[in-house]
């Protein structure tokens, strides 16, 4: 249990250290959603750019089976390196935006 903990303090922490990050257009607006009861962790963009609508998930994380499940990362660096470089091993982070056939083929958990 205490690495579950520590997988909810170090997602929030980078959740939020992306949130910082300001886009182009201050009119965009980078929301942080913890629902820590269920273990599912956003950051999402929302707002408005030259008249339309912006609203987009940038990173979506879960915990599930104490791993590290990455739903969707629309970052360029990947959030997969800044958990391995924050000292998460590859077997518990799974890339759930791969199916679960392709999972097999990387070096992460299959599930």
């Amino acid at each position: 249990m205490a690495k579950v903990e520590q997988y909810r303090q170090l997602i929030q922490e980078l959740l939020l250290a992306y949130s910082e990050i300001k886009a182009s257009n201050e009119e965009v607006e980078a929301e942080v959603i913890f629902d820590r009861e269920r273990d599912r962790y956003q950051l999402v963009n929302a707002g408005w750019s030259n008249k339309r609508r912006v609203y987009g998930c940038v990173l979506h994380l879960d915990i599930k089976n104490e791993k590290i499940w990455i739903q969707h990362d629309g970052t360029e660096g990947g959030i997969a390196n800044e958990l391995i470089s924050r000292g998460v091993p590859k077997q518990d982070i799974v890339l759930a935006f791969h199916s679960p056939f392709k999972r097999q083929f990387t070096e992460f958990a299959v599930g």
